[in-house]
């Protein structure tokens, strides 16, 4: 893909194209899908910014690529024929992300109490990532009620539960406290 410039001043008036040329409102719940998704994706780049375990960092750089293709399927509406292929999202995708989720708790060892986002800055960084995969996860809900998405809520589903993972393991790798919730603390 080659852009020759950034701006096309199609999305003045409140619209925007989809992948297969189809015209709608920049806030449509399929836009706020797919917008959620890129801002979710922006916040895994801010995560792999700064100190983050190697192990975790692996993954989200796969995860980031997954967005990637999330976002093209959530662009183009499943009844088109854009006339390219879309990657759409597979259920093994959502099997690998239990898979890994299923690992990173058994090296924390299980939830105990409700964990308040913090610790060091990675762990933080991935429970903000977490809340930001929960909105799209809401977004691509709403946008499943009026058309097909394939596995786009579970993927969503599962990941945010992998982010949570992630960032009590970059604690838990970096030997940090987690943050406890405490019921009427002062």
């Amino acid at each position: 893909m080659r852009l020759t410039r950034l701006y096309t001043r199609t999305g003045d008036d409140g619209f925007t194209r989809l992948a297969d040329g189809a015209e709608v409102a920049k806030d449509s719940p399929r836009v706020a899908a797919y917008g959620t998704v890129d801002e979710l994706n922006s916040v895994l780049g801010l995560a792999l910014a700064g100190p983050l375990d190697a192990r975790l960092a692996t993954e989200l750089e796969r995860v980031q690529n997954e967005l990637f293709d999330l976002g093209g399927d959530l662009a183009t509406p499943r009844e088109s024929e854009p006339g390219f292929e879309v990657p759409r999202l597979t259920q093994e995708r959502v099997d690998r992300l239990e898979a890994l989720i299923d690992e990173l708790t058994a090296a924390t060892g299980p939830l105990e109490n409700f964990v308040l986002p913090g610790g060091t800055p990675g762990a933080a960084t991935l429970q903000l990532a977490r809340a930001v995969c929960r909105r799209a996860e809401r977004h691509a809900v709403s946008l499943a009620r009026e058309a097909e998405t394939g596995v786009v809520v579970p993927y969503l589903n599962r990941l945010s539960d992998l982010l949570f993972a992630m960032a009590r393991y970059e604690n838990h790798a970096r030997s940090v406290p987690e943050p406890l919730w405490r019921p009427g603390a002062d």
